[in-house]
């Protein structure tokens, strides 16, 4: 049996929905099949008040072990280092946290916020959030470059606003199964079966966006999202067109430009009123490329892809 304790610091839920939603495998699955036991979660736990003080305390004293403490949302610092902002159980979640990730063999962080400090650690960051072992791109977090886990792993980091829930539920499976051995992780901790491709790998769109047939509308079944509307799947790394939503479906299928909410920096943008879905350029030229490609070759590319555009580049491909 393994054991999975998940507490939420500074978090919408998103996260929460998600992973109540997966489906390869399911939530019922994780306990029918593979002997994960829930020992608490925010919206499946029933103990309340001092019952869920003394299972908490029961963890950290060890009576109970700890197998995965799954976080989801940021570390609530604010005000002055305190994390008063965010108590939880008649103490500051942050607290809590620092006394169970000594014991936990893994940790495993969920969504942006808890990875790396998402939209509540946006600029000027008045809650003082952070991620676990991140704050952005920046190493370090709420605990520390050189935290390692009572496995010998740092945090096991699955961004995403939210994460996909199949990414949730087969990382749990992996280390109950003993096979996150086997899964290989990025400068970033996150497990590359999920983040070692880019979202644009697997887009139904792939043909326009190479010879730049744009669309310029929301939910249009053709045309490529990332010359006007400001995609980044390029530029993104998530598996989000292989390992489809619900199993049917993804943003870009949906004719919705990914956000890029895999990556530190997400959400991009600086505030100013329509800038969220658009492509910043200068002189025609997006302000950031694709890896590995340079303004010079993406301008003289342009040309070439535009007058050599063949007519069924401008098909709609979701015609069945």
């Amino acid at each position: 049996m393994t054991n999975v304790l998940w507490l939420q610091g500074g978090a919408c839920s998103g996260n929460t929905m998600s992973f109540l939603n997966a489906e390869e495998p399911t939530v019922c699955d994780l306990i029918a099949d593979f002997g994960i036991n829930i020992l608490w979660h925010p919206s499946l736990g029933l103990e309340l008040g001092n019952d869920l003080q003394i299972l908490l305390r029961n963890c950290i004293s060890g009576t109970i072990p700890l197998d995965i403490l799954v976080f989801e949302g940021s570390v609530v610092n604010a005000p002055n280092g305190t994390g008063e902002w965010n108590r939880f159980a008649d103490r500051a979640m942050k607290d809590w946290l620092a006394d169970l990730a000594k014991v936990a063999k893994f940790i495993v962080a969920v969504g942006d916020c808890a990875t790396w400090g998402g939209i509540p650690a946006m600029s000027p960051n008045p809650s003082e959030s952070e991620g676990l072992q991140f704050l952005k791109r920046q190493e370090g977090g709420f605990l520390g470059k050189d935290f390692v886990s009572q496995a010998g792993l740092p945090v096991i980091n699955i961004p995403g606003c939210p994460a996909h829930p199949d990414w949730i539920t087969q990382i749990l499976v992996a280390i109950a199964t003993g096979r996150i051995a086997d899964i290989a992780f990025d400068e970033l901790n996150r497990p590359q079966t999920f983040f070692n491709t880019y979202t644009q790998t697997g887009c139904t769109r792939n043909v326009h966006f190479a010879y730049k047939a744009s669309t310029a509308e929301f939910g249009q079944r053709k045309g490529c999202l990332f010359y006007d509307l400001g995609c980044r799947g390029p530029m993104t790394h998530s598996s989000c067109n292989r390992i489809l939503w619900n199993r049917v479906s993804s943003k870009t299928r949906a004719g919705m430009p990914c956000l890029g909410c895999t990556e530190p920096e997400f959400p991009f943008f600086d505030l100013k009123p329509g800038t969220v879905f658009k492509t910043q350029t200068v002189m025609g030229v997006p302000k950031e490329l694709p890896p590995g490609v340079n303004k010079k070759d993406y301008a003289l590319l342009t040309m070439v892809a535009k007058d050599a555009a063949p007519p069924w580049a401008e098909e709609d491909f979701f015609t069945v």
